[in-house]
């Protein structure tokens, strides 16, 4: 076995591995191609910016998984997963962007080598890293095999964090405090916002507590005025005004795993209807803390969420929370369970939640948002930072 440290025992990678292929049983599928990074990491330990490019790992029923990407970074697969070397391929630079060859003809062929190339093959057909012409050359090379969508079948896998997933997540949400102190202090009428992000970066990265920082798979979101209608917006060299309320979602991340958070900040004197919708925030997102308990399902808290909003005549729209954990670039989602009506799912202990009750006026937006774990007792909100809309003069 290669001489590494891993993040996780290798007990728990075999544990990973045994949950995935008791669902791809379930499934009816003898193998996967897995392309979320997230994924990959997860199961096999591959930690790498290489995600640019076309690369999987793949998952028989028995064996070890096999890391497949790109030769220049089958030295950080060297570097960061548990399989032997014969289970790292990788695939010559001239496949990489071309318009006479795929990279997904390579992994066919090396699936034909180990005569998997005509077995019923899950593949992950809605991400952001698995492509239509990636589907399309494995079907015409894999004639003899079958293909089905597996888009989620490992994301459901890690639902439910393990002891050392959920230390990294409160790591996590130290470094996430560290950054709304930092924007407490520093944040005033007159600062060109690219310079708070510049100390929104450095204070994440520096971490806390003794431990360091990752960067998060979302970048920092810090709209004011109007713009804050808008949930998506990043930053610019604008200076801070006073008479405006800006929204700030920024993530700790420690060894990829996520804590997302907002705090809202409103400098000068904030209008009443900023006041009624703190007011309602904060009442809304109470109800849904307090149903946030294993045997209730996504659905019961976004129940208890938005019921208590209508009690303020306040309307919002979409989902109020989703599933977190580990993640890359662009999304610290893990894009299974969200709080919203017809969500069903029935939350276990050890769920790890971004409780994102954020709301957007007419002429700004506040968020006031919620890491959670999911524990026998309830719902633990993993930051201290103080919830409430903070105002500056």
């Amino acid at each position: 076995m290669p001489d590494i440290t891993l993040n996780f025992s290798r007990a728990e990678y075999a544990e990973r591995l045994a949950k995935t292929r008791r669902a791809m049983e379930k499934a009816g599928v003898d193998l996967i191609i897995v392309s979320d990074p997230s994924n990959m990491a997860w199961l096999t330990g591959y930690d790498g910016w290489s995600f640019y490019v076309h690369q999987a790992v793949v998952v028989a029923l028995d064996g070890e998984p096999v890391w497949w990407g790109r030769n220049m970074d089958g030295n950080g697969a060297r570097r960061t997963v548990y399989m032997a070397e014969d289970n790292i391929v990788g695939y010559p630079d001239h496949f990489v962007q071309s318009t006479e060859r795929h990279p997904m003809d390579h992994l066919s062929d090396s699936l034909k080598s180990r005569g998997w190339d005509s077995l019923r093959i899950g593949v992950e057909m809605d991400n952001y890293w698995f492509s239509a012409a990636a589907f399309e050359s494995l079907k015409s090379h894999l004639t003899g095999a079958s293909f089905s969508d597996a888009t989620g079948l490992v994301n459901w896998q890690r639902a439910v964090k393990s002891p050392t997933e959920i230390t990294f997540m409160r790591r996590a949400a130290r470094i996430v405090e560290a950054m709304h102190a930092k924007i407490l202090e520093l944040a005033e009428p007159g600062l060109p916002k690219n310079e708070l992000v510049a100390e929104i970066y450095a204070t994440g990265i520096r971490g806390a507590d003794g431990h360091w920082g990752d960067y998060s798979a979302f970048v920092p979101m810090l709209p004011s005025g109007v713009d804050a209608t808008a949930p998506h917006l990043t930053w610019d060299d604008r200076p801070f005004k006073d008479g405006e309320g800006t929204f700030f979602e920024i993530g700790g991340c420690y060894r990829r795993y996520q804590c997302p958070q907002s705090r809202s900040i409103f400098f000068g004197k904030p209008p009443q209807k900023y006041l009624d919708a703190e007011a309602a925030v904060l009442e809304a997102t109470a109800a849904g803390l307090e149903a946030a308990k294993p045997g209730n399902t996504c659905e019961d808290l976004a129940a208890a969420f938005f019921t208590t909003l209508d009690k303020f005549g306040i309307e919002k729209e979409g989902r109020c929370g989703y599933a977190i954990g580990l993640s890359y670039p662009p999304d610290w989602g893990e894009r299974t369970m969200s709080f919203r009506p017809g969500d069903k799912t029935v939350l276990q202990p050890g769920m790890t939640f971004h409780f994102m009750p954020a709301i957007w006026l007419d002429d700004g937006g506040l968020e006031i948002t919620e890491p959670i774990l999911i524990t026998e007792a309830g719902a633990e909100c993993l930051c201290n930072t103080p919830r409430k809309l903070f105002v500056k003069s």
